[in-house]
């Protein structure tokens, strides 16, 4: 297994190959998205993270899962126009994929949760460092805006 998130490849919600390369030297925060949670109005400020720390080297990844109570049915083409909408969001969004344990595990994830615990709902956080590394995970419940999230992602950005 890798020893960088950054060397890993995936796609984007476009269905293009996607080089996670391009986000080395970053700080940059995983998500796993879904259309239909409750949680979902988080898109907003994790847009607004992004918008605000993204000169500083920050960038939010978003990877929509149909995993948590069937709440990202919709197509590539719908999660973006849904995104797009109702949230603005504007940061790289990739293809559905597994984030929880076991065969099908999206190697994105799998890297994710080999220190870290896999997340147990939708918009659960991975913080990651300029190093590819993980720093820390953070439930669904720790919204965007939450101070413990803040201080991680400027303590990362130093």
């Amino acid at each position: 297994m890798s020893d960088s998130f950054y060397s890993l490849k995936t796609t984007t919600l476009q269905g293009k190959p996607a080089d996670l390369a391009q986000y080395a030297g970053k700080v940059t925060l995983v998500v796993n998205v879904a259309s239909a949670c409750g949680y979902t109005p988080q898109y907003k400020g994790l847009q607004a993270l992004r918008t605000e720390l993204a000169a500083k080297g920050f960038e939010v990844l978003g990877f929509p899962s149909n995993e948590f109570g069937g709440q990202e049915p919709g197509s590539a083409e719908e999660i973006q126009t849904f995104c797009e909408r109702n949230y603005g969001v504007t940061f790289p969004m990739f293809s559905k994929l597994v984030t929880k344990p076991g065969d099908g595990q999206s190697p994105v994830y799998a890297f994710l949760t080999k220190d870290k615990p896999a997340p147990n709902w939708n918009f659960c956080k991975y913080l990651v460092g300029k190093d590819g590394k993980v720093i820390a995970f953070f439930p669904s419940k720790v919204a965007p805006d939450a101070t413990e999230l803040r201080e991680a992602i400027e303590k990362a950005l130093k």
